[in-house]
């Protein structure tokens, strides 16, 4: 008898406690908010604070603009290309263009997807054996017969090297099955590569009704295929013999890309012609500080076939002189926010990254940061809350999260509790 009543007085005990801490949970909270959280920022205040300084960092990105503003605009090089473009390799940033984004023709500069479908998806010790259609093509041709085979990675240097059209459709038969499955190949990885004003018929670019790219397009696969060694090793080799496997016929074949020669660091890419597309030209430079890509479509006809590499080397030296590599990513410190009903009244948010990129003397760079003045809890330790958008001359180049670095777990009745019996015991 006395255990049960022990037990009830107990139970009721216990029950006015839990009463008690629903009773003045509310209190409580706002107790806690005042005893735990003395810093905590009215959102008036906050929003005031984050507008001043918004306006400190704007200003202060005013002056160095001003600064910048107030240095010449470097001379644009004159070309003859139809349509031209200049990019920097390491991050696609387009840094010089005219007509870049328009639709053309791009003869065989259409080989170097041809070539990175070819590696990537085929076996260099594969044989490939010809067909009277690849036997077929016009020139320029290796004069490959039909029924003859030969390795994979023999004709690779004959398609790059001398850019053989006859060999171009024999690889593309051999890896699509058909050069219709292999354009479908070629479109699959343009997309892939977002490069959306693009798209092939054949494999070795002879003019095709709806077989066309754009300067912008054609550099950003040139800088995708560059990242291959296979592709580097190939394009610039100089010369290079093989045979047919059997009959044994000897082949010779030898590099007709004149730019290797022309400028230090020099690494490729390729050129092209057809009647509709002109004299065309890919071209590459890597240095330590930089990797440069250039594309000129239609850079004259016959007898202008000296174009291309003048327009290549106007563009390259435009990149070369007018353009240093600078990091723009700002180390932020930002204040701890404020986490409404959080258990933790404060969290820090940071970010990184590495904004390290070719940038001219008249190029802006501007920062809008995007970043709460309060968040609702939970939160847990690395949630994207905010963003940095990083814009150069008003087009935005990067977005970076700016994310939480602690966890504020949401106020309960067990955290109140807790809280309670801490008071209790003078521990505060």
């Amino acid at each position: 008898m006395l255990r049960k009543r022990l037990d009830f007085k107990f139970f009721i005990c216990l029950l006015l406690l839990l009463l008690f801490t629903i009773i003045n949970f509310i209190s409580l909270k706002n107790y806690y908010d005042e005893m735990f959280n003395p810093n905590i920022i009215s959102n008036d205040n906050f929003e005031d604070k984050l507008r001043k300084e918004n306006n400190n960092v704007g200003l202060t990105k005013e002056n160095e603009n001003l600064t910048i503003q107030e240095k010449e605009e470097p001379k644009k090089p004159k070309l003859n290309s139809l349509s031209a473009l200049l990019m920097d390799g390491e991050n696609k940033r387009v840094l010089y263009e005219v007509n870049g984004y328009q639709e053309m023709p791009m003869a065989s500069t259409t080989k170097i997807m041809t070539c990175i479908i070819a590696l990537e998806q085929g076996n260099m010790e594969d044989v490939v054996t010809v067909s009277s259609y690849a036997a077929s093509m016009p020139d320029v041709q290796l004069n490959i017969r039909s029924g003859e085979q030969y390795y994979l990675k023999d004709l690779m240097y004959s398609l790059m090297l001398q850019s053989h059209n006859d060999v171009a459709v024999a690889i593309a038969e051999h890896i699509g099955g058909s050069v219709e499955g292999f354009a479908t190949m070629m479109n699959d990885k343009a997309r892939e590569l977002e490069c959306n004003n693009t798209n092939f018929v054949t494999p070795n670019g002879l003019d095709a009704e709806g077989h066309y790219t754009s300067a912008r397009d054609l550099a950003v696969i040139s800088s995708y295929a560059i990242q291959n060694k296979d592709f580097i090793d190939i394009t610039n080799t100089s010369s290079y013999q093989f045979k047919e496997l059997r009959n044994g016929r000897s082949f010779s074949v030898s590099n007709k890309n004149k730019f290797l020669y022309m400028m230090d660091g020099a690494i490729g890419i390729k050129t092209g012609f057809t009647g509709k597309a002109g004299y065309c030209f890919v071209g590459a430079i890597k240095r330590l500080d930089r990797t440069l890509i250039s594309v000129v479509l239609g850079c004259g006809w016959p007898p202008s076939k000296n174009l291309k590499w003048t327009d290549t080397k106007r563009l390259m030296t435009y990149g070369i002189e007018n353009y240093e590599k600078k990091q723009i990513f700002e180390n932020k410190d930002f204040e701890p926010v404020y986490v409404d009903n959080g258990q933790t009244s404060h969290i820090g948010l940071a970010m990184e990254g590495d904004l390290n990129l070719l940038l001219s003397d008249s190029e802006n760079v501007r920062i809008e940061y995007n970043v709460p003045h309060t968040l609702s809890a939970p939160q847990e330790e690395g949630n994207v809350v905010g963003s940095a958008k990083y814009y150069i001359d008003d087009n935005l180049y990067a977005d970076i999260p700016i994310y939480t670095t602690d966890e504020s777990r949401k106020i309960d009745y067990k955290f109140c509790l807790i809280r309670i019996i801490k008071l209790w015991s003078q521990q505060y």
